[in-house]
């Protein structure tokens, strides 16, 4: 995909954010996927890391390498003409200047940065570690006159016994993504909590992404709630699961 097209492709999906409240981005995981989700009217898609690995016999939590993601990455971008963004997990141990060049040489103009280093046994950055590597990838991706799209993720909810405990530290955390230069913010596993959705989205100046189910979960509620952006992170490809075994069933022997 040529620079242009790519810069093209990474102002429209910036624009799309300013336009929807909130902005849906189907996660998709092969050309099937994404032409399918384009062809129903998105105008943007993101690729997830756990359903992209699964549709690859390879296991998700940087089970696959950064080589082997890009390559797989190529095909989808360049099977739709619309914005993509892609999950790069942790990062897979790159330097962010190669993140973003391996990202954008692909086609792809948006990502998602988490905080949990499975490459490095599962630890958790800390806040300033998590942030300076966002600062890292803002300044690459500017550095290429590229606006890639950084939506900064956070697993803090979702290792807490008590999620609600750590809402404190998430903010902080979050702010100092936001800081550093993430467009929007991610913190993961609240999709169902009313309290702390609201209580994350009072707290930023930038979009809250949440994940949500395309079939459980209400798009009004989360525009209510003043969720700025929606991914479904796995949860398409498992409703997508569950229709092909419910189509399948009654022909099984």
């Amino acid at each position: 995909m040529d620079f242009r097209t790519t810069v093209e492709r990474a102002q429209r999906l910036k624009q799309l954010h300013a336009e929807h409240k909130p902005l849906v981005l189907p996660t998709v995981w092969d050309v099937w996927s994404a032409r399918t989700a384009a062809d129903a009217g998105f105008p943007a898609l993101t690729i997830g890391s756990h359903p992209l690995a699964t549709s690859r016999g390879a296991d998700d939590h940087e089970g696959q390498t950064f080589e082997e993601v890009i390559a797989a990455v190529r095909p989808i971008v360049a099977a739709v003409d619309i914005p993509v963004s892609v999950d790069l997990e942790a990062g897979y141990g790159q330097e962010p200047v190669d993140l973003i060049a391996g990202l954008t040489e692909a086609g792809g103009v948006g990502l998602n940065l988490e905080d949990t280093v499975h490459s490095d046994g599962g630890r958790v950055r800390s806040t300033h570690e998590h942030a300076r590597y966002i600062a890292g990838l803002r300044a690459a991706a500017d550095d290429a006159g590229i606006p890639v799209w950084i939506n900064g993720r956070t697993d803090l909810f979702l290792l807490a016994e008590k999620p609600a405990d750590v809402l404190d530290e998430v903010i902080e955390r979050l702010r100092a993504m936001e800081e550093a230069g993430a467009d929007s913010l991610y913190p993961v596993r609240i999709q169902d909590d009313d309290d702390l959705l609201l209580a994350v989205t009072g707290s930023v100046g930038v979009p809250v992404n949440s994940t949500a189910h395309p079939v459980k979960h209400d798009l009004e509620r989360f525009r209510r709630l003043g969720v700025g952006r929606i991914t479904y992170g796995p949860l398409l490809q498992v409703a997508m699961t569950d229709a092909m075994k419910s189509v399948l069933g009654p022909w099984a022997p």
